[in-house]
């Protein structure tokens, strides 16, 4: 097996550069490249295009990369609990593509599938659709959406070999593995990193051959975007 185990961070995405375009992993806060990202406004880099489900809190997750004005175009579905998101987005700022959840995530599934396209009915009769091909299957419309082209994926997992094989859990599972597997270059940070073998084959959730590299991260917050509990009875 080969060993795909870097040092750190900032070794990993050593080779992202000005105008990449970047797939990061997560769902709301939960199971984000915590360390990629800091490693990313430590490096710098500008002008990327990033893909994920949601952009972050101000201070928090995309969010920091945001702040700094790392970030040209931000292709997400959910962004609203972010106010300098916002804020860039009315000034003009910030390009934005906002897509439908479930056709975002197909979308990356093509590309880790290497298809090119997919259809869907999500969109259809909408702006969504403008200047897009529509394709009638069965009598119902479907647009036709091109899978993503992203230079990197990052992503992060429970726990990981050093071949790259790796464990989700709960909630990160919603977009971590069809990002990991769509990247041309996929880093994975792990909550634990073990020597390979010693995971259960059977418990796997995205096989080392989509993995790059791998590393152990720190230090991680796990934030929660909006908490709510009940009151104590």
């Amino acid at each position: 097996m080969i060993n795909k185990q870097v040092s750190d961070a900032y070794t990993a995405i050593r080779d992202i550069e000005d105008g990449s375009t970047i797939m990061l992993g997560g769902f709301g806060l939960c199971g984000i490249p915590e360390n990629c990202i800091a490693a990313l406004v430590k490096k710098g880099v500008k002008q990327l295009t990033c893909i994920s489900n949601n952009a972050g809190v101000d201070d928090f997750g995309i969010g920091l990369l945001l702040k700094t004005r790392q970030v040209k175009k931000m292709i997400s579905s959910y962004v609203g609990e972010n106010a300098e998101f916002e804020r860039q987005l009315l000034s003009g700022e910030l390009e934005v593509d906002l897509i439908p959840q479930g056709t975002l995530a197909t979308r990356c599934m093509a590309a880790g599938y290497g298809m090119p396209a997919i259809f869907t009915p999500a969109g259809v009769g909408t702006e969504v659709a403008e200047g897009k091909e529509v394709r009638n299957f069965n009598g119902k419309d479907y647009l036709m959406e091109y899978a993503f082209d992203a230079d990197f994926a990052l992503v992060k997992a429970w726990k990981g070999d050093t071949a790259g094989n790796l464990i989700f859990r709960s909630t990160s599972r919603n977009f971590n593995p069809l990002m990991a597997m769509a990247g041309k270059v996929t880093i994975a940070e792990v909550e634990e990193l073990v020597e390979a073998g010693t995971l259960d084959p059977d418990h796997i959730h995205t096989p080392g051959v989509y993995v790059h590299r791998i590393f152990q991260g720190k230090d991680y917050e796990k934030r929660v975007e909006q908490r709510t509990v009940r009151p104590r009875n």
